[in-house]
């Protein structure tokens, strides 16, 4: 996918752009999970592969964001 291409908050996200998006290993992504109090968005499966609702993760991103404010 073209990285200029405007994406809307229905679009999806698999695993490695996830990974990409945050810099982070795919381990990393396994322990925000894991961790309720962190609040990462769950990935939704589909045929074994996860993926993540760009709305899911921009709304996980001002979660954060705010925290780091406050």
């Amino acid at each position: 996918m073209n990285s200029r291409t405007q994406r809307s908050p229905e679009d999806m996200l698999p695993a490695a752009q996830v990974m990409a998006r945050y810099q982070v290993s795919d381990m990393t992504i396994f322990r925000w999970l894991a961790d309720p109090k962190l609040g990462f968005p769950q990935p939704i499966r589909i045929n074994g592969r996860r993926y993540w609702r760009l709305a899911d993760l921009q709304a996980f991103e001002a979660r954060q964001a705010s925290k780091e404010a406050a």
